[in-house]
């Protein structure tokens, strides 16, 4: 992992002013990317309460920005620019986009989409009193007072956290979140096989991911899910709908029964379950960062992902695991028991089974 420059840790103090009009560009689309960057917008709001604070992003966050309508005032669809992979740029709504940001004068521009390389000379462009973010050593640095080497095995979480500290701005801690809203619960409700499940009694093995290339094998999540029911834990399997395929061949694979609950929530209704489960185990994918937001144990298995970007923080209720040789199902079942064990040796679930299933 990349060590930091020493001299990166104290406060630039770059922000002699209070800024009150901000505006943040990220536009990457996927639920993790969004929950990873709350921790800096929780600390932009409470050093600014008063600030207006915009985001410009995909319409695809629109409904996760809703949630943190605290933080966020404001969300400003990106029209794509030449070069970001994640949208489609609409070339001929980029001119009039450029035009109307520049006219809102803003006090402080930050980029936190990527190294910089394609994204600071558009932040640049934003005409804000101050810019900050990152720039790839040896490309372009808008400006060297508010603006940090990127780094690229850095945790998502901590690197603009990072980035705030440098312009003066403190931290309000790593913790992600993802507020509960009654019709979350409503939506699970609605599912009437959700209905008998009991809380802390039940696991969720989630197999997909975002790509492909990111999944384990359903095998693998087969047998962990096995080794789970063997214990007393009912295992529901989870999902989008794109992943139905997937995840009825981990079910095949299985010999204990499970509840099949892929393509069925929408992210409130999968949330809420999340919260009265025992125990995820997932890929390294949203869901990861789902349960580290509501303080879900989870096991995370990661395949091409770099752990020490995306895994969770909180390393006693999350347990990330990596190997470049391969990863057995018996290290993710080890570090399953460890958390679902919890420490309780009188529960059920006796610390003498789990030993012997090790």
């Amino acid at each position: 992992m990349n060590q930091i420059p020493e001299r990166f840790f104290h406060s630039a103090k770059t922000l002699q002013f209070r800024p009150q009009r901000i505006v943040v560009l990220r536009a990457l689309v996927g639920l993790g990317d969004f929950l990873c960057a709350v921790p800096t917008w929780r600390s932009l709001r409470a050093a600014f309460p008063e600030a207006q604070i915009i985001l410009i992003g995909s319409s695809q966050i629109k409904p996760l920005f809703d949630r943190f309508r605290h933080y966020l005032d404001e969300l400003w669809i990106f029209p794509g620019f030449p070069g970001l992979p994640e949208l489609t740029p609409q070339l001929e709504q980029i001119p009039l986009f450029l035009q109307y940001v520049q006219s809102q004068k803003f006090d402080l521009a930050m980029q936190m989409h990527g190294s910089g390389t394609v994204t600071n000379p558009l932040i640049k462009l934003f005409a804000a009193r101050v810019c900050a973010g990152f720039f790839a050593p040896g490309e372009y640095c808008p400006d060297e007072r508010s603006f940090l080497p990127y780094l690229a095995h850095e945790s998502e979480v901590r690197r603009y956290l990072r980035l705030l500290e440098f312009i003066g701005v403190p931290s309000q801690g790593e913790e992600l979140e993802f507020p509960l809203l009654e019709e979350d619960k409503q939506a699970l409700r609605e599912i009437p096989e959700a209905q008998e499940l009991r809380e802390g009694e039940f696991v969720c093995i989630h197999p997909g991911a975002s790509t492909p290339l990111r999944c384990w094998s359903p095998a693998g999540f087969a047998q962990v899910a096995d080794e789970l029911a063997s214990l007393g834990l009912r295992v529901v399997l989870t999902g989008s709908q794109h992943e139905i395929e997937l995840t009825e061949t981990v079910a095949a694979k299985m010999q204990a029964d499970s509840l099949n609950l892929v393509g069925r929530t929408n992210l409130g209704a999968l949330a809420t379950l999340l919260t009265r489960a025992r125990l995820v185990v997932c890929n390294d994918t949203g869901v990861s960062h789902l349960a580290a937001a509501l303080k879900v144990p989870s096991v995370v298995v990661f395949t091409i992902s770099d752990p020490d970007r995306w895994a969770p923080l909180n390393e006693v209720l999350h347990r990330a695991i990596y190997d470049t040789s391969g990863i057995s199902p018996e290290m993710v079942i080890a570090q399953a028991f460890d958390l679902v064990m919890g420490g309780k040796e009188e529960e059920e679930i006796s610390l003498k089974n789990l030993q012997s299933k090790i």
